[in-house]
């Protein structure tokens, strides 16, 4: 069965005004279940996390504990770009055990899904961009050292390039981080990924999608991971008011059904953060949100 993280909390309220559409997280499930997709018993609840050594594997104890108790300086909290409270830090402490509760069922079922997650551009040190901590790199250790993965292979195609997780893994060769994103994207500064590939603006779907077949073949065969995370950002479409690539819904779609079919055929359980989305109308969201859940259950079950 298709198993996919939600929480309530996914849909904290933010000042008015504020650009990060988070009422997507609340209105995905609801589309899931009402064109009948999924049903309730397809989600679940992640919890926060107690034991914050999970957390500590990745971030540094200094951020994290100021993260906690809300004592982080303004310089530090303007890079996040959220406004820092207790319930957005609870948030996104929950988000980490959605992931990681995510790869324990993609491990039983060989795909699992996190509603929220993909903070892509949480360092070791510091937030930015949204992201206070990086989901899958905490989910991604915690699968090293518990044990339960011996390689693995992020594939990050969110329209920004993954700065943080390609920091976090610089020296752990268990972990490949592959990201293709937008050439003039944030993040100006780019960090070096195992590999990246830069695109040019308007990159439509059929240079966007050659590119990737021709890259994720040679990908599966160099690193023969044993684990898969997919971050599916929905930023690359050309409506995405932060993005500057040039998708289609179709061609979005094309693009998920390109990874998963990849990991299904290889026989590699993937876990699936779902990353930006950034479009002026919130229906383009959820529709290409869902796209990525519809073919999960197509292609898995």
């Amino acid at each position: 069965m298709l198993k996919i993280a939600y929480h309530p909390l996914y849909n904290h309220p933010l000042p008015e005004g504020h650009r990060f559409p988070m009422e997507k997280y609340d209105l995905l499930p609801e589309q899931l279940i009402y064109e009948g997709t999924c049903t309730s018993s397809h989600f679940f609840t992640p919890e926060y996390i107690q034991n914050h050594n999970t957390i500590l594997q990745v971030h540094d104890a200094n951020y994290f504990y100021d993260l906690l108790n809300l004592t982080l300086d303004q310089k530090t909290i303007r890079k996040i770009g959220f406004p820092l409270s207790r319930t957005l830090v609870k948030r996104e402490i929950i988000i980490a055990d959605g992931t990681i509760t995510a790869c324990k069922h993609a491990l039983k079922y060989g795909i699992a899904m996190n509603i929220a997650g993909g903070t892509h551009h949480a360092y070791t040190t510091h937030g930015e961009a949204f992201c206070l901590l990086n989901d899958q790199a905490i989910a991604a250790k915690f699968l090293l050292d518990t044990g339960k993965a011996s390689q693995i292979l992020i594939i990050d195609l969110d329209v920004h390039q993954g700065n943080g997780t390609a920091e976090i893994f610089k020296n752990e060769p268990r972990v490949f981080t592959f990201s293709m994103h937008g050439k003039n994207n944030y993040p100006f500064k780019k960090e070096h990924s195992n590999l990246d590939i830069a695109l040019e603006n308007n990159t439509n779907d059929t240079s966007y999608l050659s590119i990737l077949k021709n890259t994720l073949a040679q990908l599966i065969d160099q690193v023969q991971p044993d684990f898969i995370f997919y971050l599916s950002g929905v930023d690359v479409l050309a409506t995405d008011k932060l993005g500057k690539l040039g998708l289609t819904l179709l061609g979005c779609k094309a693009r998920d059904k390109m990874v998963l079919e990849t990991c299904k055929t290889n026989n590699i359980p993937v876990m699936c953060s779902m990353g930006g989305g950034y479009s002026p109308e919130l229906k383009t969201i959820i529709e290409a949100h869902a796209n990525t859940f519809r073919l999960a259950q197509e292609l898995f079950f």
